[in-house]
């Protein structure tokens, strides 16, 4: 039903996006891989699922048994038909607080406030957490290709082709720099994105405004213009 609801409703050369907001088993999600694997469209799907309990240990939320299956079928459309070169993955994300700590001023002792929040981002986050916040922020679409590298000692994340170069590092000296400018401009060359990129820093990374002045001036020598710190 599912199979012959996607025919009707979609095709192969339109990268339609299919959303079902109960995921359940994943029958949506399976059926998309099924039609693409026998037209070659490149259709997309989102599932939205609540973590709702079962009483499997293996498997402990209705979340657990979507993505198992999907896994599975995934391996088994591979392993019969061998030539089919299109994506088959998918990306899980759960919905959580912002990264980004929200302004509540302690009216009674606002300079305690203000020391308080002179990190702006959550301790306990990962680079993963922040960037995909990015994305969301900037309107990007979260299934674009992520490439990372190593750039003045930085993990810099390069999105959708140099739409977006994120260094979320904790630290970045005054003698860093140079090299991580150059390092950015030389990799955005290279990657040649379509449109105008962004650059991503956290704010608290550098030691004094005279680093972060330095790194944007560099960057708008080699054409980076939009440069945005968290």
């Amino acid at each position: 039903l599912i199979a012959r609801m996607l025919q009707i409703a979609t095709s192969p050369s339109t990268n339609d996006l299919v959303i079902d907001f109960f995921g359940g088993s994943g029958s949506t999600a399976h059926a998309i891989y099924s039609e693409n694997v026998s037209d070659g469209g490149k259709r997309r799907f989102i599932l939205v699922q609540l973590p709702e309990p079962t009483e499997q240990k293996e498997y402990p939320s209705i979340a657990d048994i979507t993505k198992e299956r999907l896994r599975r079928a995934s391996r088994k459309l591979r392993d019969e038909n061998p030539l089919f070169t299109g994506d088959l993955g998918f990306r899980v994300f759960k919905l959580d607080s912002s990264n980004i700590r929200a302004w509540e001023p302690n009216r009674e002792n606002l300079e305690q406030t203000l020391l308080d929040h002179e990190a702006h981002l959550k301790a306990d986050r990962t680079e993963a957490d922040i960037l995909y916040e990015v994305l969301l922020k900037l309107g990007l679409d979260l299934c674009v290709p992520i490439e990372q590298r190593t750039l003045a000692g930085k993990t810099v994340h390069s999105v959708g082709g140099g739409v977006l170069l994120a260094c979320l590092a904790d630290r970045i000296d005054r003698t860093e720099v140079e090299e991580l400018g150059r390092g950015l401009a030389a990799w955005r060359k290279e990657l040649s994105p379509a449109g105008d990129t962004t650059c991503v820093f956290r704010d608290d990374a550098f030691a004094g405004d005279v680093a972060k002045t330095n790194l944007a001036a560099l960057l708008q020598q080699h054409g980076i213009a939009r440069v945005r710190s968290l």
